[in-house]
């Protein structure tokens, strides 16, 4: 099923620069303060390539996309950037605390980076689990036609409840990189080059299915790659450009932590609480809590209700209302879904909530037109306080539900689930480029 592949990486070189100087958060999480802080960190920070800035007089020659290949050539030629002489596959390692645990909880993700060969997804190898939007998908593959080379993670999914495959990659020396991030997250590499821990690994993961956790954009990107570069005719499937640089992590593993994203409606205008609550009693029994303590009891609140049904928690100025899905549901909204999707908080947040009670259209949704993603629960109240509409937090879709979605070949609204930690970029790089010219002299 899943064919994986070791690579020779290009990887900075620590004697010339160091890496926690470099490497960069996935450029979708990366804000324009974070981009001027990675700017100023190093001249040969990631963000030139993946997120560069724009200039006045950008034209059809000169722009973000000629820059970041000129920068990734520059950076090569300066020996900055260099290839591991080996094929190899690379264990990563994060080690983190959970957020919103108030034990202070440690946890350790493992991981390994290797090349994947890019499948359609209606071969079944691949499965997605979000929709993904036009515009960020056109950005990336630009980058990618004038790069020549993938510098961020896909993160993906596989099943192994034995844990043989994390078991074969463990190693007792030290990482070859080491890197704290600025939310205190520690990530370890190591390069794995012995080719029998490569096979095993291979073996291993031959039988398995690939889930998107993360990349879903990305991953398009590649395909729709691949399709341009291919000659007619059978395609050569060992052609670089059929092959994309993916980390591989157990779903069965302990370490996997999906936090929600809440939802901040603004900007509506003649939005009147007491009309939404009305609304909200056709699909959900409404209990008026009043005014919140603060986030951890509005959370706590809500991951209780959440055990026994599908349960949401409307932040307004008023006070907060606790939403608990009724036996008996009745929804144009809901047409067409599957009971997995039905089931799903994000889902009744998207159908019976947004678009049935407040009245959004689903491309209002998708525009973000009155909405707002917001990670942090407080944040998200503190949003209110300062005038928007009402809050929705919602507790994390399930492990064990996104699955089922995914592998049914169904897919959950945008931003349904956080993957945490990110990954970093700029930890291995796959040039196509290089790949291609190693395959004409006859290397790997």
């Amino acid at each position: 099923m899943a064919d994986i592949f070791p690579f020779q990486a290009l990887r900075y070189d620590p004697s010339k620069v160091s890496p926690a100087e470099v490497v960069t958060q996935p450029y979708d999480k990366i804000t324009p303060a974070m981009q001027d802080q990675y700017y100023a960190a190093s001249p040969y920070n990631l963000v030139r390539v993946i997120l560069g800035k724009p200039q006045a007089g950008d034209n059809d020659r000169e722009n973000v996309y000629t820059r970041a290949a000129a920068f990734l050539q520059q950076w090569r030629a300066e020996g900055v950037l260099v290839p591991d002489p080996q094929p190899s596959i690379y264990l990563y390692t994060q080690t983190f605390k959970v957020p919103g645990d108030a034990s202070g909880a440690i946890a350790e993700r493992r991981s390994f980076i290797a090349l994947g060969q890019v499948e359609d997804y209606d071969r079944k190898v691949v499965f997605r689990h979000e929709q993904t939007l036009s515009k960020p998908k056109a950005d990336r593959l630009n980058l990618l036609r004038a790069l020549q080379a993938h510098c961020g993670q896909i993160f993906m999914l596989y099943t192994d409840p034995a844990g043989g495959i994390d078991n074969a990659l463990r190693q007792s020396g030290p990482p070859t990189v080491e890197v704290r991030d600025q939310y205190d997250v520690l990530h370890r590499m190591w390069k794995v080059s012995d080719p029998a821990i490569v096979a095993t690994v291979q073996t291993k993961m031959a039988d398995k299915k690939l889930i998107i956790a993360d990349g879903h954009h990305r991953y398009e990107t590649a395909l729709t790659y691949r399709n341009e570069m291919r000659k007619p005719g059978s395609p050569d499937l060992r052609a670089p450009f059929e092959r994309v640089m993916m980390t591989f992590v157990n779903m069965d593993a302990l370490g996997l932590v999906v936090l929600p994203t809440h939802r901040v409606v603004f900007g509506m205008k003649g939005f009147a609480i007491f009309d939404m609550v009305a609304k909200l009693q056709k699909n959900f029994e409404v209990e008026d809590l009043g005014p919140l303590t603060g986030a951890a009891a509005a959370l706590d609140r809500l991951r209780a209700a959440g055990k026994d049904t599908t349960a949401l928690l409307a932040v307004t100025s008023h006070g907060s209302f606790l939403l608990r899905s009724r036996a008996e549901q009745h929804s144009k909204s809901l047409a067409g879904l599957s009971e997995r999707q039905r089931a799903l908080d994000v889902v009744q947040l998207h159908k019976l909530v947004l678009e049935d009670a407040l009245g959004m259209s689903e491309d209002d949704i998708r525009d973000q037109k009155y909405l707002k993603y917001v990670r942090d629960a407080g944040e998200a109240i503190e949003e209110v306080r300062n005038g928007a509409n009402v809050a929705f937090l919602i507790n994390p879709v399930r492990m064990q539900q996104m699955r089922d979605v995914a592998f049914a070949g169904e897919v959950l609204p945008q931003k349904s689930t956080d993957f945490y930690p990110k990954m970093l970029s700029g930890l291995t790089i796959y040039s196509l480029r290089e790949a291609a010219q190693g395959s004409a002299l006859g290397g790997h």
